[in-house]
């Protein structure tokens, strides 16, 4: 049994696939993402099929030589059948593994076994863990593991979903989890799932930098230390610099939106957020004001630690209209530099 040193769970948005094409090669090798397909309730099926389509191959390009996940966790039944018939050509055409997990709809978890069955790559069962762990779940996941062909890989990814201050005991639970689901089969990968970065308001960023506490980083330290014998083998996963809830956002037309947007920087204990203008005739002036308080930090990695760092300093340090970014190229700045000082930290 092994596994990744780094699971982020992403969405699979332009932002998202371009954070992972821009991270080193030494980095990108250690990192195994969890894609998500976008719910889109009430879309006419031939526009959803259309949307999935493009999503789904966007993602297969660019994991043509690195393995992944992907998955459709928040789908209907509509978009859980056209997933299902996306899955053979996937399977294909990159090293994409398909995700099911207990209480999924029967045709999907069979489309899915049926999937990982003839492109050999395996399958990821995924199971949330929102709160308490229930000891009943356990048989759900070993009748599903029952179904899987006897040559296939299974991965488990264990997840906690928004993992923040008001979940003290959820290290405790996961650790309850895995004592349960750890010993079902020789799982390929266990990795262990957790959204850390808060909901951001307005108000949280009047007073200049922001910094809120990494959470998630905290309930992986506390199932690190455990004395169970499993622990070396768990693979560490969060949700990079969204919220938790934000990959069952379903897509914006991209027409209006908020007039401000967040810088992003990780450092060991937090999330430092900083307030930048979408449009406005100040808004070259504040987003460069934003990025040279990062570059301020004690904590900053320098300009040359990744390309997320290297564009905070392009920015702050820039002349004329051009530099100052919008809100996705904000996501992948922060996904840059979050996921490669992650694997870092990991490595460390």
């Amino acid at each position: 049994m092994s596994g990744p040193l780094y699971v982020p769970v992403l969405p699979t948005r332009p932002h998202a696939t371009a954070a992972y094409q821009q991270l080193s090669p030494a980095i990108r090798r250690a990192v195994v993402p969890l894609w998500n397909l976008p719910p889109r309730h009430g879309t006419a099926s031939d526009v959803l099929t259309t949307h999935m389509r493009r999503e789904a191959h966007a993602v297969s390009r660019v994991q043509r030589h690195h393995p992944a996940w992907i998955d459709t966790p928040f789908a209907d039944e509509t978009q859980l059948g056209i997933f299902a018939s996306l899955l053979p050509d996937l399977g294909e055409t990159s090293a994409l593994r398909p995700v099911t997990g207990p209480g999924r709809p029967d045709f999907q978890q069979v489309a899915v076994l049926e999937a990982a069955r003839r492109s050999g790559s395996g399958v990821g069962i995924r199971i949330g863990l929102p709160g308490e762990w229930d000891d009943g779940r356990t048989q759900a996941v070993r009748e599903l593991l029952a179904r899987l062909d006897p040559a296939d890989e299974a991965d488990l990814l264990l997840d906690l979903g928004a993992v923040r201050s008001d979940r003290p005991d959820a290290g405790k639970e996961a650790l309850r989890a895995l004592d349960a689901l750890m010993p079902l089969t020789p799982w390929r990968t266990s990795a262990v799932l957790g959204g850390g970065f808060p909901e951001v308001t307005a108000q949280m960023l009047e007073q200049g930098l922001h910094a809120a506490p990494r959470a998630d980083w905290h309930v992986w330290s506390e199932l690190a230390s455990s004395t169970r014998d499993y622990v070396s083998w768990l693979s560490y996963g969060d949700y990079g610099i969204q919220p938790a809830r934000a990959i069952g956002r379903e897509p914006s037309s991209g027409r209006g939106g908020p007039a401000w947007g967040v810088l992003r920087y990780t450092t060991a204990e937090s999330f430092v957020l900083g307030k930048v203008l979408a449009r406005g005739e100040d808004r070259t002036a504040v987003n460069r004001a934003a990025a040279r308080q990062l570059l301020e930090l004690p904590d900053f990695r320098g300009a040359t630690a990744s390309a997320g760092e290297s564009w905070l300093r392009d920015c702050a340090r820039g002349h004329g209209t051009t530099g100052t970014g919008n809100p996705s190229v904000w996501l992948r700045v922060g996904n840059v530099q979050h996921m490669t000082y992650v694997v870092q930290t990991l490595h460390s």
